[in-house]
């Protein structure tokens, strides 16, 4: 008897960016601060043993991770104007691509919005839960308005129009 799922042979293999590997693992190492407590190095060390790790954006990685890590107060605080719950309520899952989200609309200003967003949608539909990604992508639009006013409005407004 077979006990392997069945491959589904209509399905494309997934070709990922070395900087989507690299927001995978960035979002790993913060689930592993948040959850174990786990310090830069000791993530950056478990991580570097990952198969994907040789394929990731490692300069991207870490200039996320320890971003994120220096920066995790005021960005909760700038997420936190647009949650409907206090910040450490949300699912540690979560709670690490909104502030890797936040992160990057703030530190990585030539990625457009809307790309850091789909991104942080397809993280969260990978390692979230069922509807989180919903969720993730409602505080982001919304802390990328306040963030990038003029981007996001240019962007609107060309919807509007097309």
């Amino acid at each position: 008897m077979n006990t392997q799922p069945e491959m589904n042979t209509n399905e494309k293999p997934v070709n990922k960016s070395p900087r989507r590997i690299a927001r995978e693992l960035a979002i790993q190492g913060l689930y592993q601060w948040r959850i174990g407590g786990n310090d830069e190095a000791a993530i950056e060390a478990h991580l570097a043993d990952a198969d994907e790790y040789a394929k990731a954006d490692r300069s991207f990685f870490a200039s996320m991770l320890r971003g994120v890590l220096a920066q995790h107060a005021t960005l909760e605080e700038q997420l936190q104007a647009h949650l409907d719950r206090p910040f450490g309520d949300l699912s540690p899952v979560e709670a690490s691509i909104l502030l890797a989200g936040a992160f990057e609309l703030i530190s990585f200003p030539q990625t457009p919005y809307r790309v850091i967003i789909n991104e942080a949608i397809e993280l969260t539909k990978s390692f979230g839960g069922t509807d989180g990604h919903k969720y993730v992508n409602g505080v982001l639009d919304k802390l990328a308005a306040t963030l990038r006013p003029e981007e996001v409005a240019a962007k609107r407004a060309q919807r509007a129009k097309g």
